[in-house]
């Protein structure tokens, strides 16, 4: 069994992880002018959840408004100085997996130069024929591992926060509102997106404002300057609190302290509050 960030990633995962971070076909942003220029067919579609996390869209400039979906096989047809435009284009406008050549090439092999510019290149299914030795750096990449083996007393009151700890996802989607609520018992909460309205509607029906950061059941709460909720996580007493830093396929629903979560967590402009589960 392969372990990421101190979790055990079973085969069928690992097999959906290959497929999340190379898929069949992978978007390209350009602009109106340069998917004319590049002589590329561009094309109206919906990404899925976890194309959006994989390649980061919701950071992709907006100049880069027009979509190029491409197969390995047609990206390989492109003449090299289009690959390299292509893959350059990426870089500058915010999109995700977009490695560094430096960084792989002993990896994945010294050919990987030659797919595009030689500084950078994207990801096909053909370079991850060993995914063991790849996408585990990229999973934990920015982060710490989960310390739910560490965890002597498990709290009774939050119904499901053991059975959490210590997982990773289905897919993009299940993010850190959920994964409080399904903590205390809401049912299916931590297999879906949840909204900031749901999870407002729930914090005012089953909290109450305080709390103790030692104590199992505060929730954390990190609303920003307009006071939109940003970010939650559940302490479980004696230190440790459990939170997803994401909606992304990469972020598992973790065990780390107090003092962790709060670090990882700052932000200007984000002010915390604290909610004590009441029922």
């Amino acid at each position: 069994m392969l372990t990421v960030l101190g979790i055990d990633v079973s085969p069928d995962l690992l097999e959906r992880w290959v497929d999340w971070l190379a898929p069949v076909e992978q978007p390209f942003f350009v602009t109106k002018k340069q998917a004319t220029a590049l002589e590329l067919p561009l094309e109206d579609r919906e990404p899925t959840a976890e194309d959006r996390d994989t390649y980061r869209i919701y950071n992709v400039d907006r100049r880069a408004a027009r979509t190029v979906w491409l197969s390995e096989a047609a990206y390989g047809e492109l003449p090299k100085a289009t690959r390299a435009a292509l893959v350059r284009a990426q870089v500058n406008y915010g999109r995700g997996a977009v490695p560094t050549v430096r960084k792989w090439a002993s990896v994945v092999g010294p050919a990987v130069r030659q797919q595009a510019d030689g500084h950078r290149f994207v990801w096909w299914k053909s370079l991850l024929t060993d995914p063991k030795a790849i996408l585990p750096d990229i999973v934990s990449e920015d982060l710490g591992p989960s310390l739910h083996r560490d965890v002597r007393t498990w709290p009774k009151q939050l119904q499901r926060v053991r059975e959490l700890a210590g997982t990773f996802p289905d897919g993009s989607g299940p993010n850190c509102f959920g994964t409080v609520m399904a903590a205390c018992g809401v049912e299916g909460a931590d297999q879906v997106w949840m909204l900031r309205e749901p999870f407002e509607e729930w914090l005012a029906q089953h909290t109450e404002r305080g709390g103790r950061d030692d104590v199992p059941g505060t929730v954390f709460v990190w609303r920003d300057a307009a006071s939109l909720v940003q970010h939650a996580a559940l302490t479980i007493g004696d230190g440790w609190m459990l939170h997803k830093p994401s909606q992304s396929w990469m972020t598992p629903r973790k065990i780390r302290t107090v003092a962790q979560v709060k670090r990882a967590t700052r932000t200007a402009g984000w002010r915390l509050e604290r909610h004590r589960v009441v029922g």
